[in-house]
């Protein structure tokens, strides 16, 4: 597992900003329109399995989403 250098960000903290990013500039964002279709995929499939529930597949799907858009 290769380190990083203390100046890259983590994951976390470039998944932190993305949010922040999308909260401020809304539907003007262009991470906003892929994590809301990923999160009403997550959440058709909630409603296809027993498995999941609607809202559980909902968080998964846009989280889903939002980790593809972050980790490019």
């Amino acid at each position: 597992m290769a380190r990083q250098h203390p100046e890259e960000p983590t994951l976390a903290e470039l998944t932190i900003e993305e949010v922040k990013a999308m909260a401020k500039q809304g539907m003007a964002h262009p991470s906003t329109r892929p994590v809301l279709v990923g999160g009403g995929v997550g959440a058709a499939v909630g409603l296809l399995l027993d498995a999941i529930t609607w809202p559980v597949g909902l968080f998964a799907g846009a989280a889903i989403a939002l980790l593809m858009r972050v980790r490019r």
